[in-house]
């Protein structure tokens, strides 16, 4: 199977070795399109996929995501990016070139429930999820068996609080040392500090047991039997030091009703964890996400 996912990756990474993006925020102003199209016309560029919001288009924020296609990239690419900054500097933008061959390097942290393992390693052997898996970080042993026969590492790392920040430590080594782009809590039932989170800022991707801001926190699932809820959720967000507060990617839900009890509730729940992860994940694979505040554009 290993040998078929790094064939399909390095299919993926050929096809697309000419293949840029480019995120654009800022201040909205006359002429933004305008410039950055005929920036790409002049460097030979075909545009495959453009998408734009505005706030307000007087006086409100700008956003842009632009796929595109340019000949031999990998020898232009510092050219590109240099030749870029006047128009970055002219209109005031945070801008973000991304190059599609250079697929990212994703870590999982998992608990004891492995239903959102799964569903990223099943996205991840059918050549759906085009990300390199580099580790699998557990405070558990339970997933060992689930992830080592795919020839991915898996670090059992005992966490609890007492602990935390000597955990935080070797984990954070273990990031740095092997340049990962994206950490993905699969379920990952500890609170990571403000010292974690800042020093991946916008690069942990959590799935939330429940349709946020409800029911925040721990036990979900029993609170919302005992409101008698008729609908659940999941919600997959961006982790920040606000406990389940972070800009939100993606939510859905699903129907229940008073047949429902607990256990119930969660099999459906978890159903909706998987795959709103799924996709939330995806999307910050193919650098669909912009956050701004504490809300994301999704394109």
């Amino acid at each position: 199977m290993k040998g078929y996912i790094a064939d399909k990756l390095e299919s993926f990474k050929q096809i697309n070795k000419n293949r840029a993006r480019l995120l654009i925020h800022c201040a909205d102003q006359p002429g933004i399109v305008a410039a950055v199209s005929q920036f790409l016309y002049e460097h030979d560029a075909n545009i495959i996929e453009s998408n734009q919001y505005s706030t307000d288009p007087h006086g409100g924020e700008f956003f842009i995501r632009i796929e595109f296609e340019i000949p031999d990239l990998k020898e232009n690419a510092d050219k590109l990016e240099a030749d870029f900054q006047p128009i970055s500097e002219k209109f005031q933008m945070d801008a973000n070139f991304t190059f599609v061959d250079q697929v990212k390097k994703m870590a999982i942290f998992v608990s004891k429930e492995p239903h959102c393992l799964l569903e990223l390693l099943w996205e991840w052997q059918s050549g759906d999820l085009l990300a390199e898996i580099s580790m699998v970080i557990s405070n558990h042993e339970t997933s060992r068996e689930l992830v080592e026969p795919l020839g991915i590492p898996y670090y059992y790392i005992p966490a609890n609080k007492d602990i935390r920040e000597e955990v935080e430590a070797k984990q954070i080594r273990l990031l740095q040392e092997n340049d990962i782009d994206v950490i993905v809590l699969a379920r990952y039932m500890q609170i990571l500090t403000p010292n974690f989170v800042e020093t991946f800022k916008n690069q942990i991707i959590n799935i939330h047991h429940s349709f946020l801001p409800a029911f925040i926190g721990a036990k979900p699932y029993e609170r919302a039997y005992d409101r008698g809820v008729k609908l659940i959720g999941a919600t997959s967000h961006f982790v920040t030091n606000d406990l389940d507060e972070g800009p939100i990617i993606e939510q859905d839900i699903s129907r229940v009703d008073h047949r429902d009890n607990v256990e119930a509730m969660k099999k459906i729940g978890q159903s909706v964890e998987r795959s709103v992860l799924a996709r939330a994940v995806k999307w910050h694979l193919e650098d669909r996400i912009i956050v701004h505040g504490n809300k994301t554009i999704v394109f």
